[in-house]
C-alpha cells in the first residue's frame, strides 16, 4: 500500500506518497489536484518493479505553501524535483507529469537532463519557448476571457474556487468545459455541475480533493499561473534547446487542452524531443487522463519504462 511521509527539500517540507522498490519514478500532478490524482498508478507500477513517488507539489496539499508569487517560478518547481530526487537518495528518475506537472516534467528534462532517465508528459505537450511572453500571446489568441489571464488577478479566482469547494471539483473534474474560461462568468462559468458523477470519479474522490484544498486554499496553485511571463524571462538561456532524454507523450482524445496546445509539436518533434519514443492517444478520455483511463495510461507508462 502507498505510504505518506514528509521530506525537506530546498527550504520547504514536501509531502510524498510512495510505494515499491526499484528505479525511481516521480509522478507530478496538475491543477487543481494533488498526489491523490495518481492513486491508480501506485500499485501497478510498484508491482512491476518500480519505486513510485508522487509529491504534493509546492503550494498544494500537505506540502508547504510559501508566501509570495515569486516563490513559484518554474526554476523553483524544477528545483523541487531535482532536490526531491536527491533527498530520496537517487541520482536520477523517470519524471512523469500531468497538466502543469507535465510542464514541470518537460522543463526538468530540459534544464537538468542529467537527472532525468526519461520524461512523460500527459495532456500538455512539450512547448518550445515562444518569441513573445505567454500572456501577450494568450491575449492575442484567446482574448481577455481566457482562464490563464483570469487567474492573473490576485484573490479573484481564489474567492470563486473556494466559495463551494466540493461543487468546484464536481464542475472542474466532471463538468463539460469550453476551450477558454474566465471573464464575466469567472473560471467556473465554463463548467456545468453534473447531475451524476462519471464512473471514474466517486464522492470519496471529490471529498478527498475538497478536504485538501479546504486546508491549503488555491493560492499556491494559482501562483504557478501568475509566473508564466516570469518563467518566459527566466528561461531565455534555453531558447531552442531540445529536450534530450527519452520521452513519451500521452493525451486523451477528448482533452480540451488539445484546443489550447495542439499536438502539432510532432511536425518538428526531431527538433523539440529528438528522443521521442511514442505518442499515445487515449480514446474516450478527457483531460484527467490517468484518473479516467488508468489501465491505458498504466500500460503506456510500463511499456515506456520497460523500454528504457
Amino acid at each position: 500500500m502507498p505510504k505518506d511521509r514528509h521530506v525537506s527539500v530546498n527550504g520547504i517540507t514536501i509531502k510524498i506518497t510512495e510505494q515499491g522498490e526499484g528505479p525511481l519514478v516521480l509522478l507530478l500532478h496538475g491543477f487543481p489536484e494533488t498526489s491523490y490524482s495518481w492513486r491508480h498508478q501506485f500499485q501497478p507500477l510498484a508491482e512491476a518493479g518500480y519505486r513510485v513517488v508522487a509529491p504534493d507539489q509546492r503550494g498544494y496539499g500537505g506540502t508547504d505553501c510559501p508566501e509570495g508569487i515569486d516563490n513559484y517560478t518554474i526554476l523553483h518547481l524544477v528545483g523541487d524535483v531535482v532536490g526531491l530526487i536527491h533527498a530520496l537518495g537517487e541520482k536520477h528518475a523517470v519524471v512523469v507529469g500531468h497538466d502543469w506537472g507535465a510542464m514541470v516534467a518537460w522543463n526538468t528534462a530540459l534544464i537538468r537532463p542529467d537527472v532525468v532517465r526519461g520524461v512523460v508528459g500527459i495532456s500538455v505537450p512539450p512547448l518550445p519557448r515562444g518569441l513573445v511572453p505567454p500572456m501577450a500571446a494568450a491575449r492575442e489568441r484567446f482574448g481577455e476571457d481566457f482562464y490563464q489571464i483570469h487567474f492573473q488577478q490576485p484573490h479573484v479566482a481564489e474567492a470563486e474556487l473556494s466559495k463551494d469547494i466540493p461543487a468546484t471539483f464536481r464542475k472542474v473534474l466532471a463538468g463539460p468545459r469550453a476551450a477558454t474560461g474566465g471573464g464575466q462568468g469567472g473560471f467556473l462559468g465554463s463548467f456545468t455541475e453534473p447531475e451524476t458523477l462519471p464512473g471514474w470519479l466517486t464522492e470519496t474522490d471529490i471529498a478527498t480533493f475538497a478536504a485538501q484544498f479546504a486546508t491549503t486554499g488555491f493560492t499556491g496553485g494559482l501562483n504557478w499561473y501568475r509566473n508564466l511571463d516570469r518563467n518566459w524571462e527566466l528561461t531565455t538561456a534555453w531558447q531552442d534547446t531540445p529536450i534530450t532524454p527519452p520521452s513519451l507523450y500521452i493525451s486523451g482524445e477528448r482533452d480540451g487542452v488539445r484546443s489550447i496546445y495542439p499536438p502539432d509539436f510532432l511536425e518538428n518533434a526531431d527538433e523539440i524531443v529528438p528522443n521521442l519514443r511514442g505518442v499515445v492517444n487515449v480514446p474516450n478520455s478527457g483531460h484527467w487522463t490517468q484518473q479516467e483511463c488508468p489501465a491505458e495510461v498504466n500500460k503506456a507508462l510500463l511499456d515506456f519504462l520497460n523500454g528504457l
